[in-house]
């Protein structure tokens, strides 16, 4: 892990020095052999990386190197800040004689850089000396690989723990039967298709165990004419895992296997098993696979006779799992168990002596305990194995209270830690700095994508790729995490893509943990948070939560600030920030009920990223613009109604977003705009801009945004079609454009827009439209469409029903006819919503359209009186919800009883179960 603290640091250091030249122009010579020493300092933090389990002068060893380029990024950026404020101040002043008082103190400035680039340049001399006094030179001479893996425990555990599964009893297992019954379907069809099944899950789920039991269940012996289990692992040779199988054959017919076994080499091994397999029945079971090579080598000494034969994998790896492998796949995603069973389960292996029962005593302990490991058979298993031996309260409370320290140092739950952090030692040294950092949100958090990709930009985690954009190698690496169980998903939007996630409470104490140790984040929920200075803390969390938080001390090296404030308490105690942190790159204080803003906030020359997300901020300072380096601002449901002139200076602003609700108003009008200047055309680099309040200049002037994503604005007018369509034309980047006109009854025209932009994927139009655009049958990549107040009289459905993506259909007050006929098409389409359709009786959907609809809501339609026919027949609709809609139907669908008591009645939730 010291690579993948340090490594950003030394690419912010190299390239600070690089493209500062004008401000360090005086010290270029101790600047190039700091580059020289930083550059070998990575190296060697790389080699460092591989290796987990070094001894203690190795580890302060590593620490040292660390703390060392920590203060080279302190005296940098500390000299660049003082450098800008001077900047600052020599830009007030006119006279040829004021300005000259500045240059001294440039030079002054100059100097103490290049002194302490000295001192430290001696330090780093002096590592050799102290490596070759105490013999810290071994780190090239490992393993290195076998000990990143595995640590402390033997090469050949992980193997022996995955075959052991094979000797569990039916009676050890919970809440397996449902999964076995669709495995053993897939088995035992009568497809004569050579099939591959894939079951995947996050390390711990279970996966090894339940592909065990029902590998040794008489009906698998007995349909198939030869069975193999082989356990794969990270570190595999193709040739040993062919000779398992061949051993495996020669037990079977008991056979003493071929001397020269070990001899033959891969196309012999391969010759002599496809020779075996080719006119048999046979299963595979190819255990813990980690990489697609694996297939592409196996693949081809197993033969497809068209005998029926099966090959099973487990994989916590996304990739793997659903990767085409032949004609026919079928992949089963591991779910945590639910909370019954997993109480169950806890409970067989805490209570044994007690026949799984409980205490009244420790119940309110044990069910902590048992929710804390969120399903995870892995680790209820174990921590209820670990507690079994515990008898008392006090016993109880120390686990509960010291978990964390348990998950890093107790040896009986060492396995936990070791199989869930398999994935986190295989990943990519940026990729764990990314993980790592999804701790400094609180447990059970969930974390939104756009949010978290962000937040890695502005820390400098995103490597540079020619011709990709941070926010797509970003979204990259999230998918990365997500597809190897280290991130699970909480919420997808109508493509399936990611918009909410969280971390495993276990694997967060986990991250938390090294976290701690590699001085990545510190994690505060105290009454008075805490951080030494000279700590080498650069990111700290406050987790505000009962009480009062009155103090933060100690914070002038902090680079990130995250205020949470999770309940209704915490939120009541505090409203104004501290002071003091000068060279701060990130500070998110989404939800902390602060209303005012330090006024040294302007001077944080290296803040990127601003969150005051539901914040009580009435205001913005007025000298904004001075946060040159400021790359999202965040100013959603705060009290700022406008933002200041100067936030046009900004020029490097990637992300800006501010809206605000409006709670007593209007359906049209909830969302509030917000008033920006009239040339914030100016700031070029803009990618997302939500929701600005629309003037002729803006529109007018839209069209040298060019680099638009996200784009959302109100205050349009019928008078602005020409130069709204001519400046929309030109933002051909746009994913996400929602335009709405000034009111309810101005006309939203849009005719004169030749070609929607190409890559538009979720469009919103508030506002009477006349009829729909001629430009919508070119949306080919439109995934979700909402119509507010549109208020169409012909119908429109034919324009949108051969649109190949379109998965998400909001429609409020958007037509005025009596019926909604959706003939054909709609073959993506997930979701329906129809609201305020004052007209509306009925619904018609014809056979074979919307056949993967999952959810219709119906509101607010006084007149509706009849479902669509068949409707209960779509095979994938999971819920149906009527609300304010008329007597009639609630009648049809709650007896005739209901309809007296109809104004009680005024929603109907229909789901589907099972």
């Amino acid at each position: 892990m010291a690579l993948s603290t340090a490594d950003v640091l030394f690419s912010k250091i190299l390239s600070m020095l690089e493209n500062e030249a004008s401000l360090l122009s005086g010290v270029r010579d101790e600047i190039n052999e700091i580059k020289l020493e930083l550059n070998n300092m990575r190296s060697f933090l790389e080699d460092a990386d591989i290796v987990r389990e070094q001894s203690k002068t190795e580890n302060d060893w590593v620490a040292g190197v660390r703390e060392i380029a920590y203060q080279v990024e302190d005296i940098i950026d500390k000299y660049m800040y003082d450098m800008n404020k001077q900047q600052q101040r020599k830009g007030k002043f006119t006279s040829f004689f004021l300005k000259g008082i500045h240059f001294p103190q440039n030079l002054l400035l100059k100097h103490r850089l290049s002194r302490k680039l000295r001192d430290i340049k001696e330090k780093i001399k002096r590592i050799p000396e102290r490596t070759q006094r105490y013999g810290v030179y071994q780190l090239e001479g490992r393993d290195k690989r076998s000990d990143a893996m595995f640590g402390n425990y033997d090469r050949n555990w992980l193997k022996n723990e995955s075959e052991s599964c094979l000797f569990v009893k039916d009676d050890d297992l919970v809440g397996i039967k449902k999964a076995q019954r669709e495995l053993l379907c897939w088995l035992t069809s009568g497809d004569l298709e050579r099939i591959v099944i894939s079951v995947t899950g996050m390390g711990g789920s279970g996966k090894t165990t339940l592909v065990a039991n029902t590998f040794n269940k008489q009906i698998v012996k007995q349909h198939f004419d030869f069975c193999a289990w082989t356990t794969v692992s990270q570190q595999y040779a193709i040739e040993e895992l062919l000779r398992s199988v061949i051993k495996e054959i020669y037990k079977k017919a008991n056979e003493q296997t071929p001397m020269n076994l070990n001899s033959l080499s891969y196309r012999d091994l391969g010759e002599k098993l496809e020779k075996y397999l080719q006119a048999r029945r046979y299963l595979i079971i190819l255990d813990d696979v980690w990489s697609l090579n694996l297939w592409q080598q196996i693949s081809r000494v197993l033969p497809n006779g068209r005998n029926g034969s099966r090959v099973m994998l487990t994989t916590r790896m996304g990739e793997v799992a659903s990767f085409q492998f032949g004609i026919t796949n079928h992949v089963f995603e591991l779910k945590s168990l639910r909370e019954n069973k997993a109480w169950t389960l806890f409970c067989m292996k805490a209570f044994p002596s007690n026949l799984g029962q409980c205490p009244p005593y420790l119940d309110s302990l044990a069910r902590n305990l048992a929710e804390k490991c969120k399903g995870l058979p892995l680790a209820i298993v174990t921590l209820g194995g670990l507690l079994s031996s515990k008898k008392s309260i006090a016993e109880w409370r120390i686990v509960h209270d010291n978990l964390n320290w348990e998950l890093s140092y107790n040896p009986e739950l060492g396995a936990v830690k070791c199989i869930l952090l398999l994935s986190y030692y295989n990943l990519p040294y940026r990729l764990k700095h990314c993980f790592l950092y999804c701790c400094i949100f609180p447990e059970d958090y969930l974390i939104r994508r756009n949010r978290l990709i962000r937040l890695w930009m502005a820390e400098g985690f995103v490597e540079p790729v020619n011709g990709a954009t941070p926010e797509v190698i970003a979204e990259r690496y999230l998918m990365e995490l997500i597809s190897r169980g280290l991130l699970q998903v909480t919420k997808r939007n109508e493509s399936g893509r990611p918009q909410a996630c969280k971390m495993h409470d276990i694997l967060r104490e986990l991250a938390v943990s090294i976290s701690e140790t590699e001085k990545f984040v510190a994690i505060s929920d105290r009454k008075e948070a805490v951080v030494e200075d000279n700590s080498g803390i650069r990111r700290l969390s406050i987790v505000a939560k009962d009480k009062e938080m009155k103090a933060i001390r100690g914070i002038s090296q902090l680079r990130s600030l995250f205020v949470f404030a999770v309940d209704e308490i915490s939120k009541s105690s505090f409203n104004r920030l501290p002071s003091g942190f000068k060279l701060l790159t990130v500070m998110d204080l989404q939800d902390a009920p602060i209303n005012q803003l330090p006024s040294e906030i302007v001077n944080l020359f290296n803040l990127r990223y601003l969150n005051l997300t539901r914040t009580q901020v009435k205001e913005l300072p007025k000298s904004i613009g001075e946060l040159c380096n400021l790359q999202s601002l965040f100013l959603k449901e705060t009290q700022i109604q406008e933002l200041p002139p100067g936030i046009v200076k900004l020029k490097n602003l990637r992300h800006l977003i501010v809206y605000r609700f409006n709670i007593k108003g209007t359906d049209y009008d909830r969302w509030v705009s917000m008033r920006v200047p009239s040339n914030i055309f100016l700031m070029e680099n803009l990618q997302v801009l939500t929701f600005a309040e629309a003037g002729d200049t803006f529109i007018k002037n839209l069209s040298k945004m060019t680099q638009l994503k996200r784009l959302c604005f109100a205050n349009v007018k019928e008078a602005n079609e020409k130069d709204l369509c001519f400046s929309l034309g030109k933002t051909t980047l746009l994913r996400y454009l929602m335009v709405m006109s000034c009111n309810e009854k101005e006309r939203l025209k849009m005719d004169e827009l030749v070609k929607a932009p190409p890559c538009l994927e979720k469009l919103v139009l508030a506002g009477k439209l006349e009829k729909m655009p001629h430009w919508f049958n070119s949306l080919q990549n439109l995934t979700c469409l909402r119509l507010h107040w549109s208020r169409l009289k012909e119908d429109f459905l034919a324009r949108i029903q051969a649109l190949p993506n379109l998965g998400r259909i909001t429609l409020v007050n958007a037509y005025e006819g009596e019926r909604l006929c959706f003939h054909e098409g709609f073959q993506k389409l997930k979701i329906l919503r129809i609201q305020k359709f004052p007209e509306l009786k009925e619904i018609v959907i014809n056979k074979g359209v919307m056949p993967v609809l999952q959810e219709l809501n119906i509101r607010e339609c006084q007149k509706f009186v009849k479902l669509p026919n068949g409707w209960e027949s779509l095979p994938e609709l999971k819920k149906v919800c009527l609300r304010d809609v008329s007597s009639e139907i609630v009648e049809k669908i709650c007896g005739a009883a209901a309809s007296m008591d109809q104004p009680t009645i005024r929603i109907i939730l229909l789901s589907r179960v099972g």
